[in-house]
This record gives structure tokens, C-alpha cells and sequence, in this order.
């Protein structure tokens, strides 16, 4: 099913550098049908986003800051968010911040029978991360542009690139054991799925590889076998603990 969604974007929050990747990875899971992003844009640090606001078709939100000290874009975020959840116009949200105040409104979105995917920085909280069904470090997408890059560029974005510890190879090695057959085989499909409901901000882009294949051959603790499917058009892969 193609979502469609709402994509809410905390703008002293996020840098306005990283918008075109991010539009791109927002596409992928659905039709962004409302994107609204929100500042005080009297502020001259928001400056830079103007003219991206126009180029993607994002519309700003003003909410002046009442008191200093307090962040009133988080409630107007908040109040927006459940007024478009009421209109029953959307069935996904995409929540674009590195604030851990909007871990409760994930889980009131997810409760509402919503799709909730967020995007942040890499110091973004935990809890706002497991908050939602999936999470996306926007540093990783900002590092997938290779063909923009120069050399300089290049060597920068490995330093964005984690190493896949023995914590992530466990969680992957159980999860294969949870959908194994008698013979020990997991189909890699059903692998990647509760890879990222038990851990949102599971992503092989994160350990420098674009998809779960090369990731889990990289670490040599598992075996993998290539199947024909029945329609006879697709390989499907299967993994193995080793």
C-alpha cells in the first residue's frame, strides 16, 4: 500500500542542507500529501531554508517562541499533528527531528493505527527512536550522494559510518533463529522486517552498505543461499546461522 503522508518538520531542529536527500527517502515510503515545516522564521538562523521551501513545496509554519528558554514549535508540531491525525487524510506520519519531546507523539500516532517514520540526527535520543516503526540518521543520507561528492567529500562521510558491533550481530543472528525453518533457513524478507521492529534505527546504510545483503555477508558469521522463486523471475535469498 502507498501511504500517504504527513511529513511535520521541526525547523530548529534540522539542517537545512540535508532537505533534497531527505524528500528522497520520505518518497520511498509513501506520497508526502502535507509537508509543513516550523520555526520562528523572524529568526535569521532559518534563513538558509527559504528558498528550499519553495524548490520542494514545503510550506512554513510561523510560531514565535513565547518565552525564552521554551521550544513553541514543538506545540504547534504537536497540536498540527493530531488535528491532521483527526482528519483522517493521511495514514503515516514522517517526523523529522532530533527532539526526544516528540517520543510521546509518536507513540500516540502508532496508537491511532499510524505509520510513524522519523528522521534525525545521529544524537537523537533513543527513546524518540524506539517511538517509531522505523528511523532514519539523516547524517547516512546526506552520504549517499556519491555522484555530487568530491574525494575531500567523500573520505568526510566515512567518518559518519558505524561499525557493526557484536550487539547488532546478536540481534541479527536471533532473528534469524526466530524465523528459521527445521533446517535453520530464514527467508531474508521476513529477516529485514523484524530487524526494524525490534530495532527502528536498524539500517544497512548506517554500516556504510546499501542493502542487508552485503552487510550480512561482510560478517562472515552467517551462510546465504540464493533460491528460485515459484514465478520463476526473482533469486530469494535465504540466510543461516553459521
Amino acid at each position: 500500500m502507498n501511504l500517504n503522508l504527513a511529513v511535520l518538520i521541526d525547523g530548529d531542529n534540522i539542517p537545512s542542507a540535508y532537505v533534497k536527500e531527505m524528500m528522497e527517502e520520505i518518497a520511498k515510503y509513501g506520497n508526502p500529501t502535507i509537508k509543513r515545516i516550523y520555526g520562528d522564521w523572524t529568526k535569521p538562523h532559518l534563513s538558509k531554508w527559504k528558498n528550499l521551501l519553495l524548490e520542494n513545496a514545503i510550506t512554513p509554519i510561523q510560531q514565535y517562541g513565547y518565552t525564552t528558554g521554551k521550544n513553541a514549535t514543538d506545540s504547534a508540531m504537536i497540536i498540527d499533528a493530531m488535528d491532521i491525525l483527526y482528519s483522517g487524510k493521511v495514514n503515516g506520519f514522517c517526523l523529522v527531528s532530533s527532539d526526544s519531546d516528540f517520543t510521546r507523539l509518536a507513540t500516540r500516532l502508532r496508537e491511532a493505527g499510524m505509520q510513524v517514520i522519523g528522521i534525525g540526527e545521529k544524537k537523537t535520543p533513543n527513546p524518540f527512536i524506539v517511538a517509531c516503526d522505523k528511523f532514519v540518521y539523516i547524517e547516512v543520507l546526506k552520504g549517499q550522494s556519491k555522484e555530487r561528492e568530491s574525494e575531500n567529500e567523500k573520505e568526510l562521510n566515512k567518518e559518519n559510518v558505524d561499525k557493526i558491533t557484536i550487539k547488532e550481530i546478536k540481534l541479527i543472528a536471533t532473528t534469524i533463529t526466530d524465523l528459521s525453518d527445521d533446517d535453520g533457513w530464514a527467508f531474508l524478507g521476513d529477516v529485514g522486517s523484524l530487524l526494524q521492529k525490534r530495532q527502528p534505527n536498524f539500517d544497512p546504510r548506517n554500516y556504510g552498505f546499501q542493502k542487508l545483503t552485503p552487510l550480512i555477508k561482510s560478517i562472515g558469521k552467517f551462510e546465504i543461499e540464493q533460491r528460485e522463486s515459484s514465478k520463476g523471475r526473482n533469486k530469494l535469498i535465504y540466510v543461516k546461522n553459521k
